[in-house]
């Protein structure tokens, strides 16, 4: 079935005008550039990111099974966590992730001979 919808000759020719104006505009106006897609996120296997987070694999295990750790199955027996996921539990719990930067290189404290 189909519909016909009566318009008036001057409600249709004002329409018309309209688009020709926008159609004006869009082509006069420059388009913004595409923003680039975000690069895919790094996937680590459990002992990968144990090393990542300082915490042994049994403790990313723990993590997970209580909930506090979203991980992926990558088959039967091996689960995978995205970096990203990594990086919000390391600043939800108040941990540093293991990378040259915010590893200290000396201590503070000094003990005088």
């Amino acid at each position: 079935m189909q519909v016909a919808l009566l318009v008036p000759e001057q409600e249709w020719r004002q329409l018309l005008a309209d688009v020709q104006r926008l159609k004006a505009t869009e082509a006069t106006t420059p388009a913004a550039p595409p923003t680039p897609a975000p690069a895919p996120d790094r996937i680590l296997t459990v002992r990968e990111a144990a090393h990542y987070m300082r915490l042994k694999p049994e403790g990313v295990r723990n993590a997970r099974r209580a909930g506090r750790l979203a991980g992926l199955r990558l088959n039967e027996k091996e689960w995978g966590f995205r970096q990203s996921e990594l990086d919000r539990y390391l600043s939800r719990y108040n941990r540093r992730p293991l990378d040259g930067s915010s590893t200290p290189t000396s201590s503070p404290l000094r003990v005088a001979a």
